[in-house]
């Protein structure tokens, strides 16, 4: 069974800095294109950015220049860099495949709250 453990969020005021990871327990990892999806209440879950197999990178407008996703297939560990915070940003942040995949059973997430 695929496990996806999310961690690093925390309070932080706008414009400060979090890392977050995923590590991901159960599959093969390498193979798969990973992203990393928001959520917050009583809205749907969106897609924030995307890393393909060959570290292709594609990301939400809003998130452009200021996040960074990457990835370690050697820890099947994949990262999200988040600078210029924004209270918008508050949210649940999960990993998963691409949603244009099968996704696998959602972790519990990690909160990211944006605030002064």
């Amino acid at each position: 069974q695929v496990q996806l453990v999310e961690s690093g969020g925390g309070l932080v005021q706008p414009g400060g800095s979090l890392r977050l990871s995923c590590v991901v327990s159960g599959s093969i990892f390498s193979f798969y294109t990973m992203a990393w999806y928001r959520q917050t209440p009583g809205k749907q879950r969106e897609l924030v950015a995307r890393i393909t197999d060959g570290r292709t990178t594609n990301y939400q407008d809003s998130v452009m220049g200021r996040f960074t996703i990457s990835r370690d297939n050697a820890k099947k560990t994949v990262y999200l860099q988040m600078n210029g915070l924004k209270p918008e940003d508050t949210a649940v942040y999960y990993c998963n495949r691409d949603q244009l995949d099968v996704l696998w059973d959602w972790g519990r997430g990690t909160q990211v709250t944006v605030s002064s």
